[in-house]
């Protein structure tokens, strides 16, 4: 009852008593209220506190209760979406008006392009493919201050949830009932940082925080084996801490004697600090294969098409190795993280390096290529930052009105980023991988080269994108879609051009590398990229073939 009325008070909306007795007898009043917050934000303007009648309560009650669709609030919100999308139609992109400058220089592209011929045939593979979670049409807000905390909220909800089940963190104290505390006493509490740093002495410090309060942590340099653990910390996750707190004792200046300190000046000293984690997860038995790619970067002179369509090939049963070829027929999903195409505008100077000066033009030749794969392989698509779809993550899928030709293909599907899909049961997490740079960048021991670790590190911490306010943009939306609620047989990403795999606990961790050799921008950043070699899981069973030569890779 609390939550929904709090989250009443934050989006300035007042209904009566009656209302809300009747709002309590639902099945999801929270669903109910997220959808009433979504529809009064879209009619009233005015940031004063807004107090809805009973009969419009009524009324909103009876559409969401008379809705057809199992996800009532979605199919309501969609509603809204829609008639914002209605208005925004016919506005002109800064892409559209990339596309329109480049019409002329695209003239004799185009008619090189052909139109797809792969999917015409009509036959299609029997797949048991299922779209978890998709965040594509789940972007309600406005970016206003009271959706950041929302975000920063549900991040903190859901990661507390899973904390929970840690046997540690069974039972913890909020953070001011930790400093309402009278003598020195052991404690074990639930926070997100929101500071932290080594001290001159060698010792790391943490800001704590709740709902409730602030709590100052201090991590000894003596505990050297806290201090490394520590060292992989960063602002805006959410842990476990475990340690033991008293009030410390300062001079009164007045008088010289000793005092008893505030609140603000309680000592915490951590033994264990507990990241939400990753039970091991059990081994399922795969009777098909998958192969994974990402960064394609159709459109960049830096394509290697001649690869790409080996690939095609390869994975037709077109191949003379007979090993190879009976892996490629095998292959029943291709997984496509982001980046499929180079896009346009990215990066000063980008169209120096394009072979396709239009981002409809270049779906159209991904449309060409993909078309050529046999329609027994279902194709997964999710978008990166070079695709034609919003930067800051979550990403909705591809936009029909750029990948008409794509969307075409009767074996595609398209996702957002990140999604949660089961292929035959076997849960995939899906995400370009942004989050890896922030990671790099800010955390020690971490590189783009061994992005492994960086994936573990993400699943230790459960989220995709945990560092706010870096080179990541990341939406401010009423839930945080990039927590990792559900853990997957497979997590796959992509966005660093560096192959890697690692199974950890269970989990195969796949990057899948490009199909774009080294741009100058890498140039500049010494980034070494892993061109054409595909990752698989056959069976179960982990191998890299790599299409510039191909040669094969098996690994534990």
């Amino acid at each position: 009852m609390n939550e929904l009325l709090i989250k009443l008070a934050e989006n300035g909306i007042n209904i009566g008593p009656e209302s809300f007795k009747k709002i309590k007898t639902l099945k999801n009043p929270l669903e109910f209220v997220s959808t009433l917050i979504i529809k009064i934000k879209s009619q009233f303007k005015s940031k004063e506190l807004v107090v809805i009648k009973d009969e419009i309560i009524n009324s909103y009650l009876e559409e969401f209760k008379n809705s057809a669709s199992e996800n009532t609030a979605e199919t309501i919100a969609k509603k809204e979406i829609n008639k914002t999308e209605e208005i925004n139609k016919n506005k002109e992109t800064d892409e559209n008006k990339e596309i329109n400058k480049n019409k002329d220089e695209n003239k004799e592209l185009n008619e090189e392009i052909n139109k797809p011929n792969r999917n015409q045939d009509g036959v299609e593979g029997k797949f048991n493919f299922e779209i978890l979670i998709d965040t594509s049409k789940k972007s309600y807000t406005k970016g206003e201050l009271v959706d950041f905390v929302s975000l920063f909220k549900s991040r903190f909800e859901k990661l507390s949830k899973i904390l929970k089940k840690r046997s540690q963190l069974k039972v913890v104290k909020k953070i001011s009932e930790i400093h309402a505390q009278d003598k020195q006493n052991d404690f074990s509490t639930i926070g997100m940082i929101k500071e932290i740093k080594k001290t001159k002495n060698g010792h790391i410090f943490m800001e704590l925080e709740d709902e409730t309060g602030v709590l100052n942590v201090l991590i000894s340099k003596d505990d050297a084996e806290l201090i490394k653990f520590s060292e992989k910390l960063v602002k805006d996750e959410v842990v476990g801490v475990l340690g033991k707190i008293g009030k410390n004792s300062k001079k009164d200046p007045k008088n010289g004697s000793k005092k008893e300190s505030n609140k603000s000046n309680s000592l915490s000293i951590a033994s264990e600090i507990i990241q939400p984690g990753v039970t091991r997860i059990d081994k399922k038995k795969m009777d098909f294969s998958v192969c994974f790619c990402s960064d394609i970067h159709i459109g960049s002179n830096t394509f290697v098409e001649e690869s790409f369509v080996k690939f095609i090939d390869w994975i037709n049963g077109d191949f003379e190795n007979e090993e190879f070829k009976a892996i490629g027929m095998d292959i029943k999903y291709l997984i496509i993280s982001g980046d499929i195409v180079d896009g346009i505008g990215i990066y000063p100077n980008q169209d120096k390096e394009l072979k396709i000066k239009d981002i409809t033009k270049q779906y159209d030749k991904a449309a060409e290529l993909l078309s050529k794969i046999r329609t027994g392989v279902k194709i997964i698509i999710g978008p990166g930052n070079h695709d034609a779809s919003r930067v800051a993550e979550p990403q909705p899928a591809v936009p029909k009105e750029y990948a008409k030709s794509l969307y075409e293909l009767k074996n595609v599907e398209f996702v957002s980023n990140p999604a949660l899909i089961s292929l035959e049961g076997i849960k995939v997490l899906m995400y370009h991988g942004r989050g890896i740079d922030d990671m790099a960048l800010g955390v020690k021991g971490m590189s783009m080269e061994e992005n492994d670790k960086i994936m573990k590190e993400l699943m230790n911490k459960r989220h995709l994108a945990p560092l706010y306010g870096e080179r990541t943009p990341l939406a401010a939306e009423l839930e945080d879609h990039l927590v990792i609620d559900d853990l997957p047989d497979i997590f796959h990403t992509g966005h660093v051009h560096i192959n890697s795999y690692k199974n950890y606990n269970g989990i195969h961790m796949i990057n899948s590398g490009t199909f774009q050799t080294q741009t100058e921008f890498q140039k500049t950043h010494n980034i070494n990229p892993t061109v054409a070699v595909v990752p698989i899981l056959h069976r179960g069973k982990f191998i890299e073939i790599n299409f510039l030569s191909s040669q094969k890779k098996n690994r534990k």
